[in-house]
């Protein structure tokens, strides 16, 4: 059964679309069939996997219900619906549809049976593309970086996947928390954990994935860690991640 994941912060720069490129690329080194769903009109995790070029993307997969809009990304069972700058805007055409909040799920649920796991980008923001997200998911992954503030806007976060749950989606549920750029060195990094554990309790996933040179270079050759440096602590970490979310899905 395909299980159907939204990776959410509203916060930028937590390591979302870092953890959603790579935590895919993990699941299919597992041999689970993964396909991205790029919500965020920024587009990184399509850049970050070297698309740049394509006739269609999650605008014609949403308003024109194009099932031809999947590419595969060169990484073996690894398949994306991408996005750019183009998908800007969207939101304004998309809440004119009667049911918009239902428009992802129902394409979705028209491909998930091809998937072991569907992963969402959702974008930074708690808008109708975050709304659509968390409407289609069964799923919630919340990155957060081990900085100042890490927790600022959870509360909010967390009253959103409430207020979904209530209104649209009663299945939908926290798979866990992940904490990113962790540097076990800094007394920063500890706190934050520990802050964060106090909050989510057993929600903290057990790996933690480091602040990593080779994880920040990654994109910007449009590869994932595992094609860029499959020896670095980035992608172990990813490994151990995706074994975590595969016993909690199982469990």
């Amino acid at each position: 059964m395909s299980v159907v994941i939204t990776v959410f912060n509203q916060k930028g720069g937590v390591g979302k679309s870092t953890t959603v490129i790579n935590l895919s690329s993990a699941l299919a080194l597992r041999g689970k069939k993964t396909l991205i769903v790029d919500m965020d009109p920024q587009g990184n995790a399509t850049s970050g996997l070297g698309l740049y070029e394509f006739d269609n993307m999650i605008y014609d997969f949403l308003i024109d219900e194009e099932l031809d809009s999947i590419y595969p990304t060169g990484f073996s069972k690894l398949d994306i619906i991408p996005s750019n700058s183009e998908f800007a805007g969207v939101e304004i055409e998309l809440a004119r549809h009667e049911d918009w909040q239902f428009k992802l799920k129902k394409m979705i649920d028209k491909v998930k049976d091809n998937y072991d796991f569907v992963i969402i980008d959702s974008p930074p923001s708690l808008g109708i593309l975050s709304m659509m997200s968390l409407v289609a998911s069964d799923k919630i992954l919340v990155p957060v970086q081990c900085e100042y503030y890490a927790l600022e806007g959870v509360s909010q976060l967390m009253d959103t996947m409430t207020l979904v749950r209530d209104n649209f989606n009663p299945s939908l549920s926290l798979l866990g928390v992940v904490m990113c750029m962790f540097d076990g060195r800094t007394n920063l990094s500890n706190q934050v954990v520990e802050e964060v554990q106090k909050h989510f309790d057993n929600k903290v996933f057990k790996t933690f994935i480091p602040r990593n040179v080779r994880l920040a270079e990654a994109p910007s050759y449009g590869m994932n860690i595992y094609d860029y440096d499959s020896s670095s602590k980035g992608a172990k970490a990813y490994t151990d991640l995706a074994k975590e979310v595969i016993g909690e899905i199982n469990d």
